[in-house]
């Protein structure tokens, strides 16, 4: 039989299967040697006092072995022959786009700009080593999106938009370990996400869709008031091509031109609120101290510490995004004259460094410029990351600042080591940011500070400049049918298109755009 209790241990316990058989047997009554397995369906870490304890929820086997795999498999159809649907954008939207498109039985034929996910962490490493990025293969374009080799975190507080536990399912189906199905927080790692991705590439080309690398969208094809497919250019050979079907446009937050072509061809979209900021970094060990309340920080048995903060200063949200615990800041510009960061973790979130962006809410009021123009803050993005990029010796060093250096505005004459493999400057980012962001950022950082003693410190550095949190416009789509407002056969996806924020939000959208699309089809 199996039974399912809840359960609150220490750490040590919840690391072992044996620990807690063991437990189990004295808490519960259960005869130890009737347990043939325990299943963790749920797991928290709750530190909010000195003694650490994990919420579990277990599921055990007493003199049966489990006969289900940990994950739900989802069947995919051959689609050879079948009616298309042309998705553009191979990032996680586009991908759960595709596959479910071949669960109803439609032919996915997908267009990426970039590069497949392997030949992409080439291009990736030239970065740092060339101090250039090239504007079609990078930590934002190519196979995987900008989640690729950008973190791979799994967590989203959209739950009523569609199936998060499917997604996680479909993650694991492709060789994601299991236990993102049980953590609070999930997450497959920089490190293990790549090879997912590919598996799940093989699945679409396998069951009968197409996949293009370095196949860039030039123009949507419009017949009457209708998208009928893309117009296309070949990278490698220059050739255009042509896809017909209708098209789910899934090409993320950072493609800019994709946006500029929208408002050339007269397709309805509009400014939205962004949040912009910096990268903050601090000795992984010391986010531990404070996370865990132990000078010995995480010990054997507990994983890097988390944080979030979120306040409020002069009407605009100041908080924590994206944090990534034993990870690194990596650049993550898209193109020439350009410097952003982002963060990422392996696997194991294993690096002496933790990290996160730290961002102030804008709305497109806030920036001035003409707020009747729909590209209002993609030109504001644009901007700080050309002025960063000045900052920075016109390279992908970044413009950097001790965290107490920048409270109390004063230039830091010397910065601590940092993840950041293109190298660090000095920079005094309070002056030359704009001051409705850093005082912002200043009264955050001081009230995050007396929240978490030890957080404002010498010790963190920021690192200017983040501002890729999420689109800077809303591609504007009906509510029911998630076909653009203005034509039909357009299907505005995910992050890019102003409807996502992260891995599995833009995936449940991007399977939400398929079955949009295809009951249309079959109408």
């Amino acid at each position: 039989m199996t039974k399912e209790y809840q359960i609150r241990v220490l750490p040590v316990v919840a690391a072992s299967e044996n620990a807690i058989k063991r437990y189990l047997a004295e808490e519960q009554g259960i005869d130890q040697r009737t347990i043939n397995s325990v299943r963790v369906l749920k797991k928290s870490i709750d530190a909010r006092q000195r003694t650490i304890f994990v919420n579990l929820k277990i599921r055990v086997y007493i003199n049966e072995v489990p006969q289900d795999d940990e994950y739900e498999h989802t069947e995919y159809q051959n689609v050879e022959g079948r009616p298309q649907v042309v998705v553009v954008g191979e990032g996680p939207g586009g991908l759960f786009a595709s596959l479910r498109l071949i669960e109803l039985g439609l032919r996915p034929v997908v267009l990426e700009r970039g590069k497949d996910v392997r030949e992409r962490k080439m291009d990736l490493a030239q970065i740092t080593k060339t101090q250039k990025v090239d504007p079609e293969s990078n930590y934002c374009f190519g196979e995987g999106g900008a989640g690729a080799y950008s973190d791979g975190k799994l967590y989203t507080r959209s739950k009523k938009r569609g199936n998060v536990n499917k997604i996680l399912n479909v993650f694991c189906q492709h060789g994601a370990s299991t236990s993102i199905l049980a953590d609070a927080h999930p997450h497959i790692g920089t490190d293990k996400l790549p090879r997912v991705i590919e598996n799940m590439r093989n699945t679409i080309i396998k069951c009968g869709g197409e996949v293009h690398f370095q196949t860039k969208m030039t123009r949507l094809v419009v017949e009457g008031e209708r998208v009928t497919g893309v117009e296309a250019v070949d990278l490698k050979t220059g050739g255009e091509l042509t896809f017909r079907g209708p098209v789910i446009l899934a090409t993320g937050h950072s493609a800019r031109d994709v946006y500029r072509l929208l408002v050339e061809s007269n397709i309805h979209i509009e400014a939205k609120g962004i949040a912009v900021g910096v990268r903050l970094e601090h000795p992984s060990q010391l986010i531990d101290q404070i996370q865990y309340h132990n000078r010995e920080g995480r010990g054997k048995y507990l994983p890097a510490a988390e944080y979030s903060f979120v306040t409020q200063v002069e009407e605009r949200g100041v908080y924590s995004f994206c944090m990534c615990p034993g990870g690194f800041v990596i650049p993550a510009a898209t193109g020439p004259q350009q410097l952003v960061v982002n963060g990422m973790s392996p696997s194991n979130r294993g690096t002496q460094w933790s990290n996160s962006g730290m961002v102030v809410e804008l709305h497109p009021d806030d920036v001035g410029g003409d707020s009747s123009d729909p590209l209002c803050m993609m030109h504001f993005q644009e901007k700080l990351e050309r002025d960063c990029w000045q900052q920075g010796n016109m390279k992908q060093t970044a413009p950097a600042q001790r965290m107490a250096d920048f409270v109390n505005c004063r230039l830091s004459y010397d910065l601590p080591k940092s993840s950041y493999s293109p190298g660090l400057v000095s920079s005094p980012l309070h002056f030359w940011m704009p001051r409705f962001i850093t005082t912002r950022l200043i009264e955050g950082f001081n009230a995050f500070g007396r929240r978490s003693r030890g957080f404002l410190t010498n010790e963190a550095i920021v690192i200017a400049v983040e501002t890729r949190t999420s689109a800077p416009v809303r591609i504007l789509r009906n509510h029911d049918t998630l076909c653009h407002v203005g034509i039909c056969g357009l299907y505005p996806c995910g992050e890019g298109a102003g409807y996502a924020g992260g891995i599995v939000s833009a995936a449940v959208d991007g399977e939400r755009c398929a079955e949009a699309a295809a009951a249309q089809m079959t109408m």
